[in-house]
């Protein structure tokens, strides 16, 4: 029972950070449904500014994480100016390729432009785990599980906002949005801020737990059997997705593992992944899509 309950605590504790990892996704979903295909090295490219300003700019942890936000700022800023600005009331698919385009120029950028050691994050705070209850916790884990859950909170208050209901208009109907006064530039640009914003908080946290490079993208990737569980427009169904699939990888990885090959826990979610597909597209929480034909 011991080792279950440790298996539980270590999913749910990786389930927060997957859960901020996916609503930059969310985010950017809800008021554009722009799928980002590009968010692995999106949260990577966070990172390593985050990186590069602790260790080649010797800034502490606050200073990096702002530099590293304006960095993305300007990124996000800079993209929705120039790209998706052009591809307004363009089919979908012309979008789905911009954002895989906007991941293979991230990823050859992180690897010709940052110096060496900006993929190593430290969080100021001991690494020594402690023991309760016989569990031993890592207090970082920790602390990244509580950054996560504010960091949600927070994202889930901008939607009470005007902005935020502004967002959730020109998701619905950009037309009519437009037609109502709603600058939808603007409020795009805000929403790939604010994804920025959430990938510099979530690649922090996540490089510090699991390191940095490849890894970084891989995570991203966890985000698709999140989003098809929780639901891609729900907020809730995001934290919940991701808690799931966060415990389920750590009992696979306790209990599967042994029988049926190391790699199977990172399969596991992918499997559920189609299993959602198949039974409940539109996941737990999401709304289901109604036409009119």
């Amino acid at each position: 029972m011991l080792f279950f309950t440790a298996l539980l605590v270590d999913g749910i504790l990786a389930g927060s950070v997957y859960a901020l990892i996916a609503l930059a996704f969310v985010v950017v979903y809800k008021a554009s449904r722009i799928i980002n295909f590009s968010l692995g090295e999106w949260v990577t490219f966070a990172s390593r500014l985050v990186g590069t300003g602790a260790h080649a700019l010797a800034l502490p942890l606050a200073g990096a994480l702002a530099f590293a936000s304006a960095g993305m700022t300007i990124l996000a800023v800079t993209f929705n100016r120039v790209v998706l600005h052009r591809l307004i009331g363009r089919p979908a698919i012309s979008l789905v390729m911009v954002t895989i385009g906007l991941g293979a120029v991230l990823r050859a950028a992180t690897v010709l432009f940052f110096p060496a050691g900006s993929d190593a994050i430290v969080l100021p705070i001991s690494s020594e785990p402690f023991e309760i209850g016989g569990l031993f916790l890592v207090p970082g884990k920790l602390m990244a599980a509580a950054v996560a859950g504010l960091s949600v909170v927070i994202v889930a208050g901008v939607y009470r906002t005007r902005t935020g209901l502004a967002l959730r208009a020109v998701a619905d109907d950009p037309q009519a949005a437009m037609a109502m006064g709603i600058d939808i530039d603007r409020h795009f640009a805000i929403t790939w801020t604010m994804a920025g914003a959430i990938a510099v908080v979530a690649g922090t946290l996540s490089t510090a737990i699991w390191g940095g490079g490849l890894s970084l993208v891989l995570v991203g990737l966890k985000v698709f059997p999140i989003v098809v569980v929780g639901g891609m427009d729900s907020l809730s169904g995001t934290v919940v997705g991701a808690l799931l699939i966060g415990v389920l990888e750590s009992q696979a990885a306790g209990y599967l593992n042994p029988l049926l090959g190391a790699g199977f826990s990172s399969l596991a979610s992918y499997v559920v992944l189609l299993a959602f597909l198949m039974v409940r597209p539109y996941g737990l929480f999401g709304t289901p899509s109604i036409e009119r034909v």
